[in-house]
């Protein structure tokens, strides 16, 4: 690893773009109206407050990738999933992860 790396963080990014083709599941968990304006094509929506109550919607054998508008909901949502035995990963806001994919 590289010595810089090592000293100032800025390790190892997030392939999204391998991760969806290798079948992880977006969710979205914005509200119905946000995810109505715009969203990645494939994904779930799954508003934040809705989460707990469908994780059986999610299948627990393929990562999934949780995004809303900035970044904050889907945090809460990965630490929801995480503790539910899933591997999820932040996209943050859906459209900066539209274009990593």
């Amino acid at each position: 690893m590289n010595i810089l790396k090592m000293l100032f963080g800025g390790g190892t990014s997030i392939d999204f773009a391998e991760l969806v083709q290798n079948g992880a599941q977006i969710i979205d968990v914005r509200t119905q109206g946000e995810y109505a304006s715009g969203h990645i094509d494939g994904s779930l929506n799954i508003p934040l407050q809705a989460l707990e109550n469908n994780v059986g919607k999610l299948k627990k054998d393929k990562p999934v990738i949780t995004c809303c508008a900035s970044g904050m909901r889907s945090g809460s949502a990965k630490g929801i999933l995480e503790a539910q035995g899933f591997e999820v990963y932040n996209g943050g806001g859906w459209a900066s992860l539209k274009q990593k994919i």
